[in-house]
């Protein structure tokens, strides 16, 4: 990476938007509920020149800055929390018991302000720049509700961005791959209803838990024995509720599944195959089961085109060694595929780091890193300048 390859206007203001970000962290808020921060998100955007709409998908912010003739194009950050604990002991930890900024995206939505204040004050491109703040990125679909509420409608967009911080990367890495990047997201209810009866009369009863035990297994030869070895595909059984006295055999039970994919085609098969099993094994046991199988975030695939757009603009600005080698997949979820099925784009994330504080993401210790806001909102600004040269 370049000696210093922070723009000197975004290190002019660096320090101002940690400040910013720190604010966001100590006061976070769940899906939908981002009041706070989309008021303050608006303030800032404002007071810099852009014209503000608020209200899409309930407390979702676009911002939008016009100079010149051009293209048009969005960019992307989301600003919820999780309902976590915080064990981090930082000056700035959350003041919200059980609410915490353990996904970065106080980090996003700051990243995404320093490149917002930059770039209303340079105006270094001739175009139409869209700032999409999303809320409820965090398994509610905030990017499907804003679509719903006319986003690509209202603020048509010739491509949209988005980045995500990583730990295990170095700080300030980028990491770029066409196609599949990020994998479906499905949640599976399983409930089985078998016959209650006394622990000690077994044979007088259909006990659904041997029914979730039998499941849990089968179900794991829907990956071993139905996806092709090459592709990727997870079921995994986070939970199980059941009865509640030891010599009871409960009515009924009920399995909570998670189960992910990176391609179409798999995610079907799979909600397919998971179905016909649980009712077929519920079935052998003489007892019955329902499946509430809940389609909710698709593969996320990156636009070959903008992806090596995308890639040029970091490797240009910040050098190849800035570049993440092989870059795989990965299975987590992001509702920023909504968008992309939409509008083509890219979604990319930057390396959070790899070494101390580089604690994963949904953990109640981690923090993002400071160091990687001047640098994601060079990236922005430079992506900004390439797309509307």
């Amino acid at each position: 990476m370049q000696a210093d390859a922070v723009l000197p206007g975004i290190r002019a203001i660096e320090q101002e938007m940690v400040t910013l970000r720190h604010r966001i962290h100590a006061h976070p808020e769940l899906g939908f509920e981002e009041f706070a921060t989309s008021d303050l998100v608006a303030e800032c955007l404002q007071a810099w020149g852009y014209a503000v709409h608020r209200g899409l998908g309930g407390t979702g912010v676009v911002g939008t800055l016009r100079h010149g003739n051009g293209s048009t194009i969005g960019l992307r950050a989301d600003m919820d929390a999780l309902p976590i604990h915080e064990a981090t002991g930082l000056s700035y930890a959350s003041t919200i018991d059980g609410k915490m900024h353990a996904c970065g995206h106080d980090g996003h939505t700051a990243t995404l302000l320093a490149a917002a204040k930059y770039l209303a004050q340079h105006k270094p491109f001739s175009g139409t720049v869209h700032l999409i703040f999303q809320p409820a990125e965090e398994g509610m679909g905030g990017a499907l509700e804003m679509m719903k509420d006319g986003l690509f409608e209202r603020f048509p967009c010739d491509a949209v961005f988005a980045l995500h911080n990583m730990p295990g990367f170095p700080v300030g890495s980028f990491g770029f791959l066409p196609g599949p990047f990020m994998a479906s997201s499905d949640t599976v209810t399983i409930r089985v209803h078998g016959r209650g009866g006394h622990g000690a009369v077994p044979h007088k009863a259909v006990d659904p838990v041997v029914v979730c035990a039998s499941m849990v297994l089968a179900l794991q030869t829907v990956v071993a024995r139905n996806v092709d070895p090459l592709d990727m595909a997870i079921v995994t059984v986070g939970a199980i509720q059941a009865g509640q006295a030891p010599n009871v055999i409960p009515d009924k039970a009920e399995m909570r599944l998670s189960v992910r994919a990176l391609k179409a085609e798999v995610r079907d098969l799979l909600q397919t195959r998971i179905t016909a099993l649980a009712h077929a094994q519920a079935e052998s046991f003489g007892a019955r089961a329902e499946v509430d199988y809940h389609r909710r975030y698709p593969v996320l695939v990156n636009h070959s085109g903008q992806t090596e757009l995308a890639r040029s603009v970091a490797r240009d600005w910040f050098g190849e060694d800035a570049l993440i080698p092989d870059m795989k997949p990965l299975t987590g979820s992001e509702d920023f595929a909504f968008l992309l099925e939409a509008c083509p784009g890219c979604y990319l994330i930057i390396g959070n780091g790899d070494g101390e504080g580089g604690c994963m993401v949904h953990n109640p210790g981690y923090d993002f890193n400071d160091a990687c806001l001047p640098l994601g909102a060079t990236y922005w600004v430079k992506l900004v300048e390439r797309f509307l040269a």
